[in-house]
């Protein structure tokens, strides 16, 4: 916290108060839209997020608390598409991550596919994982499609983390 003087308790009860009203005053606009782009939604919205935004602060500042309210800003917006006016191909790109939360589970399902397959035998016995986390890694990608190994990965001792998935349209295919 800084030096400066903190807000005191009533001041933050007076900036939730001020939420509390910023609400019902958005609620009472929507319910009298007039239409997509009605200006009273749009002047309500601008009041809550301010009163929400004043709130955060002074809860941070006197409490060193935070809530969950996230306004979105002009920063957060994706830029004016540029592509095709009408796309005839899409390029698809996700990224999934994993954490190998259970290894022997792992290595046990990839020494399974590894005794499976006929192709991957070494002198008549079937090649070995063994500890390698890397080699079984390998097996398992090597044997299923990305969207399979998504729909089982705690089969497979993975848990999902984040995921991106970029879309871009083009006039035809790369």
């Amino acid at each position: 916290m800084s030096d400066a003087a903190q807000p005191t308790a009533a001041e933050v009860r007076a900036a939730a108060e001020a939420i509390k009203a910023a609400l019902d005053h958005h609620l009472e606009a929507v319910e009298r839209r007039t239409g997509d782009d009605d200006p009273a939604v749009y002047d309500a919205f601008n009041a809550l997020a301010a009163a929400a935004e004043f709130y955060d602060e002074l809860l941070y500042d006197r409490y060193d608390e935070v809530t969950p309210f996230e306004i979105p800003g002009a920063e957060d917006s994706l830029p004016p598409y540029a592509g095709p006016e009408e796309p005839n191909a899409l390029s698809v790109l996700i990224r999934r991550d994993y954490a190998v939360v259970e290894p022997p589970r792992l290595l046990a399902q990839a020494q399974r596919i590894a005794d499976l397959d006929p192709d991957d035998r070494v002198g008549g016995s079937a090649a070995v994982v063994g500890s390698s986390v890397h080699a079984a890694l390998g097996v398992l990608f090597g044997e299923y499609e990305p969207d399979e190994i998504a729909s089982r990965h705690t089969e497979f001792g993975l848990e999902e983390g984040d995921s991106t998935l970029w879309v871009t349209a083009a006039e035809e295919l790369p």
